[in-house]
């Protein structure tokens, strides 16, 4: 479908750009509390609006952009870390904020890096790293496929 061609489509640009991003798809637990921190947005999920929001120059560029029922919902929003101390320290902000929110949601969490351009997901607290946009749409088209 367009939404996982529009999503993956942007990772793999903004990895090849080295452009780091954070996209978090809700599942079954309700992400609202995360979205009152961001700005408000109803938008489906087009590779130009991801590439505009996650642009450096951009304001919203550092938060997380949440995605709900196929639709951009929010960006801008704060995540919380995990507080894990196992993690490599090659991985940022982004990719603890990633697992933070993956160890206390069922959501799918994705990361573009901004020093390797690696893209990554995390779910249920693993992450899952160095995916290509093969891998990336066939494991959102299983993890998105299983929900109630």
């Amino acid at each position: 479908t367009m939404f996982y061609d529009n999503l993956v489509n942007a990772c793999v640009i903004m990895s090849t750009r080295k452009i780091g991003a954070l996209i978090v798809i809700e599942r079954d637990v309700g992400l609202e509390e995360f979205m009152e921190i961001g700005i408000r947005l109803d938008a489906e999920v087009n590779t130009e609006l991801l590439l505009s929001i996650f642009h450096t120059g951009s304001p919203l560029h550092d938060g997380a952009t949440i995605i709900r029922e196929g639709r951009i919902r929010a960006a801008g929003c704060i995540l919380p870390l995990t507080q894990r101390e196992d993690i490599d320290k090659a991985f940022g902000t982004r990719h603890r904020a990633a697992i933070g929110i993956s160890e206390i949601t069922d959501a799918v969490a994705i990361v573009v890096s901004e020093e390797r351009g690696h893209i990554s997901y995390a779910y249920k607290g693993e992450l899952y790293t160095r995916l290509n946009g093969e891998s990336l749409k066939t494991s959102l088209k299983e993890l998105l496929r299983t929900r109630k």
